[in-house]
């Protein structure tokens, strides 16, 4: 599938597997640049910068095909060795990252400057408009569908992605609501050039995720996410559970509560702890309105194919209805 997406990312197929913490691990980005899309490590889920290192070397011995570094840059109690981080992924040979959050643009230089193809993800077509000013090669563009952080304009992706394709002259990887070829369909007939997918790649045989935690995702209805952070401004989007109902009721009461309100639930550790030991709620389980169309756990190569036969399907079908 030739699209500049696939030409500038140096794949098959314009499907690019989210940075997600805790999740995004070399097994699971080698499984999908494998199948001929782009894998991505998680930076953040590393404990060190030299770890990281070993992470990329460690996923290069399992796919000779490109994969990518995710760097998040959020708001966060204390910041991580970003610098270090940055000098690692070049000193490693990374050739794409995906960045997300507030990046300075003394690293979309210094990024631009190794060769690194950079994809932005953004939630908002005024901060893809000021990304691409920044110099970034892709931007990858979040619907308020999307798992994580959807920002705070609530605008979904059947708008957001036209929107962001007539604004930009970058290419534009669509995020957020798509788990099949029918979603990728639509966002190229919307002008996107790829898909981005998080949640998708959570319930697939090679996530480092309890077998539980893909259960949870496969039996959760459109309905069944929840949006917390909403009186912080802060908005992230979480698969429904005692965790959430919780953090939710603290932010329902008089007069609200702040961030050290809701730090014991929402800790990092505590949803890392969840995922691994299959505890659904035993923390934060970051899941994105798509977990309605998720019914079943393939391996990343079965999903990819699917995915590309049934996109091709949909495609042919529409222009049929056109003629």
């Amino acid at each position: 599938m030739d699209t500049r997406v696939s030409r500038l990312l140096g794949i098959r197929i314009p499907i690019v597997q989210g940075g997600m913490q805790w999740v995004g691990r070399a097994e699971m980005a080698a499984a999908v640049s494998n199948a001929g899309g782009l894998g991505t490590l998680s930076a953040l889920t590393q404990p060190t910068p030299e770890d990281l290192g070993r992470e990329i070397e460690r996923c290069r011995r399992l796919t000779d095909r490109p994969f990518g570094v995710n760097v998040t840059m959020l708001r966060s109690t204390q910041a991580p060795p970003y610098d270090r981080i940055f000098a690692t992924i070049v000193e490693h040979g990374v050739r794409v990252v995906e960045t997300a959050g507030n990046v300075p643009q003394e690293v979309f230089d210094r990024l631009r400057g190794a060769g690194v193809a950079v994809v932005h993800k953004c939630t908002s077509v005024r901060h893809a408009l000021a990304a691409q000013e920044r110099g970034v090669d892709i931007v990858s563009i979040d619907g308020f569908e999307c798992a994580g952080h959807p920002g705070e304009d609530d605008v979904p992706g059947l708008v957001l992605i036209p929107a962001a394709v007539r604004a930009l002259k970058v290419p534009v990887i669509a995020s957020g609501g798509i788990a099949d070829g029918r979603g990728m369909a639509a966002a190229l007939a919307l002008g996107a050039e790829g898909v981005n997918m998080g949640t998708r790649f959570v319930a697939t045989r090679e996530a480092s995720v309890h077998q539980n935690i893909k259960d949870a995702l496969v039996a959760a209805q459109q309905t069944d996410t929840r949006l917390i952070f909403r009186t912080l401004r802060n908005t992230a989007r979480v698969l429904s559970n005692a965790v959430s109902e919780e953090v939710l009721a603290l932010e329902r009461r008089p007069g609200g509560c702040s961030f050290d309100d809701l730090r014991t639930l929402v800790a990092g550790a505590r949803g890392q702890a969840a995922l691994q030991s299959g505890q659904v709620d035993g923390g934060v389980v970051w899941a994105g309105q798509v977990v309605g169309l998720i019914d079943d756990i393939p391996s990343c190569e079965e999903l990819l194919a699917r995915m590309v036969s049934e996109c091709r399907e949909r495609l042919s079908a529409a222009l049929a209805l056109a003629a």
